[in-house]
């Protein structure tokens, strides 16, 4: 093993019992967690997170977990921030970081940098910012999609804080977001993101799953069945209930949030909730596998395997992670 401290990815796809491993090894190693969740950030928006229970967090804490309110927005940018700090003091007591959670954007990040964006403009933002208010965010977003397809694809229309922000990216540069991410990528390609990349630390990534895609999918369906037998619906009748929350906000467009609101606008019957629920929440897994085909040195973990504890174990000892 490198002079580098150790550090631990355990990713998968949504539904693939991530929590349950990662409490398992923090009884087994002198581990801390770190969530790496886009949506577990938001406080109040717990049922449809599938976010620990009170009592577990309180026996294993998760950093990362509730530190925004659902009206803020969280960057990948803030999440690196965050967790490298997190890590920093882990290491510091001796402990090893355990990173877990399905946000696969925030691990890359983590991994590979972000790409260099301009700087804000405030002029620039003015203008924009004016062009919102007279001309409407759809106007924004068709100017977006002319430029910047792939951008547009990624930023819904009623966000207006990326809409801005990927337009002043181009009027200020001159390239678009997605070419500044791609120059990016052009320039970190060939490195080993397994292995840490620039990361000041040997990580040892786990990924965790079903063998069987169709039992993911069981799961899935269960486990939206069963939020909604918890009190799923009235979480998010209480979020709507806020005036300064609303469907062009990231958290409110987390798998799940965005169909029980439209039920709750009346757009949705309770069976298309449930059926569009469900099958948001598998892309979303679908979108997560994409994303760690192309991570290297991965360490595969069948989600049906009653000896993954063991298995881990070993293959931490066996890449030094324990030594």
């Amino acid at each position: 093993m490198s002079g580098k401290p150790p550090a631990i990815f355990l990713m998968g796809p949504t539904a693939a019992g991530k929590t349950d491993l990662a409490i398992a090894l923090t009884q087994s190693l002198p581990c801390e967690l770190i969530s790496v969740d886009s949506a577990m950030v938001y406080r109040g928006m717990d049922i449809g997170t599938a976010k620990p229970s009170p009592e577990v967090l309180a026996a294993h804490p998760h950093r990362l977990v509730d530190i925004r309110d659902p009206a803020e927005s969280y960057s990948a940018a803030q999440f690196c921030g965050d967790a490298l700090q997190a890590m920093a003091e882990i290491t510091a007591r001796g402990k090893i970081p355990l990173l877990v959670g399905g946000t696969m954007l925030y691990y890359k990040a983590l991994v590979d940098g972000l790409a260099d964006m301009p700087p804000a403009d405030a002029e620039v933002r003015a203008e924009l910012e004016a062009q919102a208010r007279e001309l409407g965010l759809g106007e924004l977003h068709r100017q977006l999609a002319e430029i910047d397809p792939v951008s547009a694809a990624r930023i819904h229309p009623n966000d207006p804080q990326r809409l801005i922000r990927a337009l002043e990216v181009y009027r200020v540069s001159g390239q678009s977001m997605t070419a500044h991410r791609e120059r990016q990528s052009a320039e970190t390609r060939g490195s080993d993101a397994g292995a840490g990349g620039h990361l000041p630390y040997t990580v040892a990534s786990l990924a965790i799953a079903p063998t069987d895609r169709h039992i993911l999918h069981e799961r899935i369906a269960l486990r939206f069945s069963q939020m909604l037998e918890q009190g799923f619906v009235d979480e998010v009748r209480e979020l709507r209930a806020r005036s300064d929350l609303h469907v062009g906000l990231p958290s409110i467009r987390a798998v799940g949030y965005r169909q029980v609101w439209d039920y709750l606008d009346s757009k949705l019957t309770a069976e298309q909730m449930r059926e569009r629920g469900i099958i948001a929440t598998r892309q979303l897994a679908k979108r997560q596998f994409t994303w760690l085909r192309s991570w290297s040195d991965v360490h595969w973990l069948d989600s049906l395997a009653c000896d993954n504890l063991s298995r881990t174990l070993k293959y931490l000892e066996s890449v030094s992670i324990l030594s």
